[in-house]
C-alpha cells in the first residue's frame, strides 16, 4: 500500500519508467488518471491488459488525450486504433483541445510528471518524477479540473 502522509519522490527516464509505472498500476485499488496527448498503437497495446484487469476489480480509469482532429493524417489510423482498444478496455476518454500534459495520478496518491509521453513513447530521451503525496494528488487534480470527471472521491 501507499504511504498516506510523508511525500517522496523519485526521478526516472526512458529506460526506467515502465518498471514503477506498471507495478504501481497493478497496486491501483480505485482510480488511474492517464493524461498523454499522443497515443500509439504499440504503446497502448502494452498496458492494455492491465487496464482490463483494473476495469474487473473496480478501477476507475481516465484517460484525458488530444483530439483525433488534432492528429495529422499519417497517425489517425493508429489513433483510432488505440482509442478502440482503450474503449474495448473500459477506459473513460476525454478529449481536450491543444492538450500537452504528460502526467498519471493512481488512487489520488501516486503523481507522475514529466516529459514522458506515457501511451505513446517511443525511442527518445524523457524524464518522470514519481511523487507520493496524497495532498498533492488532490491538489492536482482540482488544478488541471478533473474532479468533475472522476466518480471515485
Amino acid at each position: 500500500m501507499f504511504n498516506l502522509r510523508k511525500s517522496s519522490s523519485k526521478l526516472y527516464d526512458q529506460n526506467t519508467f515502465d518498471d514503477q509505472f506498471m507495478r504501481d498500476l497493478r497496486r491501483a485499488r480505485k482510480s488511474v488518471i492517464i493524461e498523454s496527448p499522443f497515443l500509439r498503437t504499440a504503446r497502448v497495446e502494452r498496458f492494455i491488459s492491465i487496464f482490463h484487469r483494473l476495469k474487473k476489480r473496480g478501477v476507475a480509469i481516465l484517460l484525458n488525450t488530444k483530439p483525433l482532429e488534432e492528429y495529422d493524417e499519417i497517425y489517425k489510423l493508429q489513433v483510432q486504433k488505440s482509442l478502440s482498444l482503450l474503449q474495448s478496455a473500459g477506459v473513460d476518454v476525454l478529449f481536450t483541445v491543444k492538450h500537452h500534459r504528460k502526467l498519471a495520478i493512481i488512487d489520488r496518491q501516486v503523481i507522475y510528471e514529466g516529459s514522458l509521453n506515457i501511451l505513446s513513447y517511443h525511442d527518445s530521451c524523457e524524464i518522470m518524477r514519481r511523487t507520493t503525496s496524497t495532498l498533492e494528488a488532490e491538489m492536482l487534480i482540482d488544478f488541471i479540473g478533473l474532479n468533475k470527471f472522476m466518480e471515485v472521491k
